[in-house]
């Protein structure tokens, strides 16, 4: 596996756990310092520009909808995201379910 084929990996990873999360919240919403913290417990340690970057991105694709609350990001996961988290639907960029080591 190259380097490039890795990190796209740990990305795609990366956005499938999110959404995971979303969908295990109350209200399936969280902010990007959660998520940042969640996501230290899957092994996934990044930076919270990159958690945000993420969020933007599973916005464009319509997998949450975001809020800003200051300097916080605030996401909501909808049900075209819930479809992705659980498998029944595909969004290229994000890692299926199947594909995820556990």
């Amino acid at each position: 596996m190259s380097t490039n084929d890795y990190a796209q990996y740990l990305q795609e990873n990366r956005r499938l756990v999110m959404l995971r999360i979303l969908s295990e919240m109350p209200s399936n919403t969280a902010n990007s310092s959660m998520l940042d913290d969640l996501l230290e417990k899957f092994a996934h340690h990044v930076s919270r520009d990159v958690v945000k970057n993420d969020m933007h991105w599973l916005a464009e694709q319509g997998l949450i909808a975001l809020e800003r609350a200051g300097d916080v990001l605030v996401g909501t996961l909808t049900q075209r995201g819930l479809d992705v988290s659980r498998g029944e639907a595909v969004v290229e960029g994000v890692a299926k379910p199947s594909t995820v080591i556990q």
